[in-house]
């Protein structure tokens, strides 16, 4: 396994491991610090899950589910609309629940925008936190860590996926 750094440039944001602890609890400090108190984390699989566990700790909160949505499928490529891939979330215990949505980006916003929009049909009481907001998103998360508007290196796509020669997305 290779722990060579990514290659730093001036058109990228990195993120490390080590930052990202930091921008992790951040994040969760800024929800703990606005009162609200979240039954559940959902984190948006895949992006959101490393932030949303971290986040889920932070804070104590021990319900956790995940959402798989599909929009990007290259770098600077997406499909029409983003959508919700299986397996799918039991959400039949999120009417009147404090829902904290976390995901690593918003970037144009239209995953966000149709995780939280389920949610609100689910009559759950829900927030959105991302690690980075890009300022073209269609949505302005509750809570980000940092807006930027350059193509993020997170720790955990930096590398290749096994048996492939570019890095994940």
């Amino acid at each position: 396994m290779s722990t060579e750094n990514p290659v730093l440039s001036p058109e990228r944001e990195v993120l490390t491991w080590e930052t990202f602890g930091v921008a992790a609890r951040e994040l969760a400090q800024q929800v703990y610090d606005s009162g609200f108190r979240p039954d559940v984390v959902v984190a948006i699989a895949r992006g959101g899950l490393v932030p949303g566990g971290a986040v889920a700790y932070a804070l104590g909160t021990k319900g956790v589910g995940t959402l798989n949505v599909e929009f990007y499928t290259d770098i600077g490529q997406t499909l029409d609309d983003p959508r919700v891939l299986p397996p799918l979330m039991d959400t039949s215990d999120l009417p009147g629940a404090h829902v904290l949505v976390v995901d690593d980006v918003a970037d144009s916003g239209r995953t966000l925008a149709l995780v939280m929009e389920m949610l609100a049909a689910k009559g759950a009481e829900a927030r959105s936190a991302v690690l980075f907001t890009k300022p073209r998103s269609i949505v302005r998360p509750d809570y980000s860590w940092k807006d930027t508007d350059l193509w993020i290196t997170f720790p955990w796509s930096a590398q290749p996926a096994i048996g492939t020669t570019t890095p994940g997305d």
